[in-house]
């Protein structure tokens, strides 16, 4: 079953875990990423599709959620938004710049569920990935996969972190963290939550997210013990993967199955008959 892919919009830690808690029983929204400005949630959303945002009024950096409201307006397709308030004052004007719903936080049970219910109508429709915007001082990738054989030990560790990952009762960093990457004497601090994977490259390592690359120098192994709290896993001697951007699993010829990622550039996982009952279990499909 097709799922609305969200993103969770919002400065506060403590509410973002809450929202991730209150939506994994829903089988129809698959969380895709965290951002706690505007302009993260901008950026991701050039090149992921999403079909809905799960924000606040009040975001830092100078743009509040009804000035991103106003401006996710003005564009083909925007995704569906459902505010999360501590007052009702803005209401009025989240329902006149098309909101889904607009919910009193924290929201109990019942209401959330209200608010679920107005966003099924858009699961007939799926959308396509946006056109690439150009970005300034990073180095862009073209659409590629990359096909990664996995052997017994391999696809065993996979497994295990991907069930660990979805598993939404287990203790999670309380901070978005970020990684910094030196790009032309600058410090760009990626958010780990923006990484698609990692890729070695000799003693270095590219950073890719879901619209760029970054080289750096850290190797990949110093990544993978960095990473690996925050829901990533080494898939091969040369990837290390964010299993949050794990969106897609497909049959294959001979009855073998294929996970992909999100992003320009998609890692393609393959993993045998004997584990799909096993996987879809975990992923709730």
């Amino acid at each position: 079953m097709s799922k609305l892919k969200a993103l969770l919009l919002h400065p506060d830690p403590e509410v973002r875990s809450q929202l991730r808690d209150m939506l994994s029983p829903v089988k129809e929204i698959a969380v895709l990423g965290e951002a706690v400005s505007s302009f993260e949630a901008l950026e991701m959303l050039a090149f992921i599709p999403y079909d809905v945002f799960f924000m606040g009024t009040e975001l830092p950096h100078g743009v509040s959620g009804m000035e991103l409201a106003a401006h996710l307006a003005q564009g083909d397709d925007p995704p569906a938004l459902i505010f999360l308030a501590t007052e009702e004052d803005q209401a009025f004007t989240a329902f006149e710049l098309g909101a889904a719903d607009y919910l009193l936080w924290p929201a109990n049970a019942n209401r959330f569920a209200r608010a679920i219910e107005r966003l099924r109508p858009l699961l007939p429709r799926k959308k396509a990935a946006p056109p690439t915007q150009p970005l300034q001082s990073r180095q862009h990738i073209s659409e590629e996969t990359v096909h990664l054989p996995m052997g017994d030990d391999e696809e065993e560790i996979f497994v295990n972190a991907l069930r660990q990952a979805w598993d939404m009762s287990r203790e999670r960093s309380p901070e978005i963290e970020k990684l910094p990457v030196n790009q032309e004497g600058r410090h760009i601090l990626i958010p780990y939550t923006q990484i698609v994977y990692v890729e070695a490259y000799e003693d270095y390592s590219f950073v890719h997210t879901a619209q760029d690359r970054f080289l750096t120098s850290y190797r990949l192994k110093n990544l993978e013990a960095r990473l690996r709290p925050h829901r990533f896993c080494r898939v091969h001697r040369k990837y290390l993967v964010n299993l949050d951007m794990v969106t897609e699993i497909a049959s294959m010829p001979g009855g073998n199955f294929m996970l992909r990622t999100a992003g320009r550039k998609k890692i393609e996982l393959p993993v045998s008959r004997r584990r799909i009952g096993e996987l879809k279990k975990i992923l709730q499909l």
